[in-house]
């Protein structure tokens, strides 16, 4: 009798449904994505997360930088900033800054991307030249602002003097000094809003334009009417960042004034930064990191609520 030859089901490939395909190329696509973003995360747990967490802990604890007295003493920390008058001074001259830095950041950026948009000669070079400033290290333009400032050898008393204006101290003047730092940051970073701007008027369609030419509407008309309307939400996006920039301000005033004259200039970062690495009180200085930084949140959130609502 002659025996015949069964194939065993177990040698026939197995065919996978649809279904288990998509189930295996989702699995393999999220391990890659997480493989990916693998080196991000460590980095943002690392430097970010974690620092977050230990500066919370830390803020409740009377930590120094001798490496002292560091134990845990609750809400005191807090109690004494809220207490603290040079705290709220300090507080107040960085909203000052933020107020008065905030409208000419705007509006001397608009101004300049309206006029290179309406097509001046050589556009290259009036870009580079308003944006080239921006690429300056913080240390270089106050350095540089310094020496203009300067009473007795700057060059903007020198110029003042030509039409018979007294020389004016500028850093050292309390009613003055902060415009100086003002100033010099407007001349620092309006190059940034600038180029926001230019790219906002540059998708504007020309058809818009070209309509309102035929209705005979004029050069300002148009500005008004067409080019502003156009940009809202980009000038919208520029007031919060420049309102969140403005209140971390700290490299320009402490290399131009350091605070003075009689604490006029000095910012809340200052006083974080001299409270921790100056007063050597590690745990007070994050307390009061962490009281700016909920007033920051606020402020956003408030900002959010006003720009959606404008926005509706």
């Amino acid at each position: 009798m002659s025996t015949s030859t069964v194939s065993s089901t177990s040698d026939i490939p197995a065919v996978r449904s649809p279904e288990n395909n998509h189930a295996i190329k989702l699995r393999r696509d999220r391990r890659h994505g997480w493989s990916f973003m693998a080196p991000f995360l460590v980095f943002f747990g690392v430097f970010l997360v974690w620092p977050l967490i230990y500066g919370l802990y830390m803020s409740f604890t009377g930590k120094s930088l001798t490496g002292a007295n560091s134990e845990f003493v609750g809400f005191a920390n807090y109690i004494e900033a809220l207490g603290d008058a040079d705290m709220w001074h300090s507080m107040g001259n960085t909203f000052y800054f933020t107020l008065i830095s905030t409208v000419p950041l705007v509006l001397v950026a608009l101004a300049m991307a309206a006029l290179v948009n309406m097509g001046l000669p050589a556009q290259w070079l009036w870009r580079l030249s308003f944006f080239a400033p921006y690429l300056l290290a913080s240390t270089v333009v106050s350095l540089f602002f310094v020496w203009m400032y300067n009473p007795q050898l700057g060059l903007i008393n020198e110029l003042l003097a030509k039409i018979g204006i007294a020389p004016i101290d500028w850093l050292n003047n309390p009613d003055v000094a902060m415009w100086s730092i003002v100033i010099a940051t407007l001349w620092w970073t309006v190059g940034f809003n600038f180029l926001l701007y230019l790219a906002a008027m540059g998708n504007i369609p020309q058809a818009h334009f070209e309509a309102a030419q035929l209705d005979g509407a004029g050069g300002w008309r148009q500005f008004f009417s067409i080019t502003l309307p156009q940009i809202k939400a980009t000038t919208l996006m520029i007031v919060i960042l420049q309102v969140l920039a403005s209140l971390k301000i700290f490299d320009q005033v402490y290399q131009m004034t350091a605070g003075g004259p009689a604490g006029s200039t000095r910012t809340v970062v200052q006083y974080i930064f001299e409270s921790g690495f100056t007063g050597y009180r590690l745990g007070y200085s994050a307390a009061i990191s962490y009281i700016f930084f909920a007033i920051i949140v606020i402020v956003s959130i408030s900002q959010f609520f006003v720009t959606r609502k404008r926005s509706a």
